[in-house]
């Protein structure tokens, strides 16, 4: 069981699929690592051993992953809302933020639809 930036890696599964467990590294980040490093890319996670495993984690390490990269994107949404950018605008809305039409779709962000109300309080018993 391989622990690397705060996440168990799946240990059935090839070091380079594995390593897409952790938020910020995908397939070709995690390519790149092992060939940096030179280890078997077809390897399983269980299979590889103390001194692998102890340069893996100091590789993974200089990358900016988990909970860096959430902080560091929080941030960076934040600063565009502060300076009043249309982005920052689009984002304090929950609105599509790259240019996508939102009348018609953009309901993952918009969310439910809501026709047909009226928007009149009803009274109800107490």
């Amino acid at each position: 069981m391989l622990r690397i930036a705060g996440v168990v890696l799946p240990g059935q599964k090839r070091i380079v699929i594995a390593l897409t467990a952790i938020k910020g590294i995908g397939r070709p980040l995690a390519g790149r690592i092992v060939r940096e490093l030179s280890i078997n890319p077809d390897c399983k996670t269980d299979d590889l051993g103390e001194e692998e495993q102890s340069r893996l984690r100091a590789r993974v390490e200089q990358e900016e992953v988990e909970g860096d990269l959430s902080r560091k994107v929080s941030m960076d949404v934040k600063r565009l809302q502060d300076i009043g950018t249309w982005r920052g605008y689009r984002h304090r809305k929950k609105l599509p933020v790259r240019g996508q039409t939102s009348r018609r779709n953009a309901r993952t962000k918009r969310g439910k639809k809501k026709t047909g109300l009226s928007g009149r309080v009803t009274l109800t018993k107490t």
